[in-house]
């Protein structure tokens, strides 16, 4: 039997390595983004809910009724969407955050919803924000505003939504793949993040 050459050994143990690490990576990701628990004793002066998934817009709803913030800040809004007639579906809830309520279309992902965000942070002079957004989002959006917003207190309050039919196997496959899909542009976040972070450090060593 004629033995592997050994650049493609070598190259077998790197691939089940990386595998090894990603896989590692996967678990700890997920584990990490359950743990994450929302604050309620702690008041913000916004609230801001990330578009996108299921039961967030009704929680940040939620939460402003219950006195968490000044303001409602809602991210990633089509630009087609009234604010009247999103507000008018949430019934009394949505009625009673009319008054302090403020949509942003201009983000399409979530490093555009950081800058939006940060942006009307500026301007309405605020210090500090609640994140709503999906359990499984929740740690890339605090990457996002973390570095688009390094002077704001950030509190995390992630929304864990029931998955839709719960019962049947291609509901929790598609689950898997959504995760699986976060956790990669988490990766892919954290790499650019990492990059950028090291980028400023050395132009601020070359100024000095």
């Amino acid at each position: 039997m004629h033995r592997l050459p050994r650049s493609l050994r070598w190259s077998g143990l790197l691939a089940l390595a990386a595998l090894a690490l990603w896989l590692g990576g996967l678990a700890d990701f997920v584990a990490g983004s359950l743990s994450i628990r929302g604050d309620l004793s702690t008041s913000t002066d916004a609230i801001v809910v990330l578009t996108g998934g299921r039961l967030r817009l009704e929680t940040g709803l939620q939460l402003f009724a219950a006195g968490r913030a000044k303001k409602l800040f809602v991210s990633g809004v089509n630009q087609r969407v009234d604010e009247s007639e999103l507000l008018r579906t949430f019934g009394p809830l949505g009625q009673r955050a009319s008054c302090c309520i403020v949509l942003g279309h201009e983000a399409d992902n979530t490093f555009g919803n950081a800058r939006e965000t940060a942006n009307w942070m500026r301007e309405e002079g605020y210090r500090s924000l609640r994140l709503v957004t999906s359990w499984y989002h929740m740690r890339r959006g605090l990457l996002e505003f973390s570095r688009a917003m390094p002077e704001v207190t950030i509190i995390a309050d992630p929304v864990f939504a029931r998955h839709a039919d719960s019962e049947h196997w291609w509901s929790w496959h598609g689950l898997m793949v959504l995760i699986v899909t976060e956790y990669d542009k988490y990766l892919w976040a954290w790499v650019r993040s990492a990059v950028w972070t090291s980028g400023s450090g050395s132009s601020a060593e070359g100024t000095r």
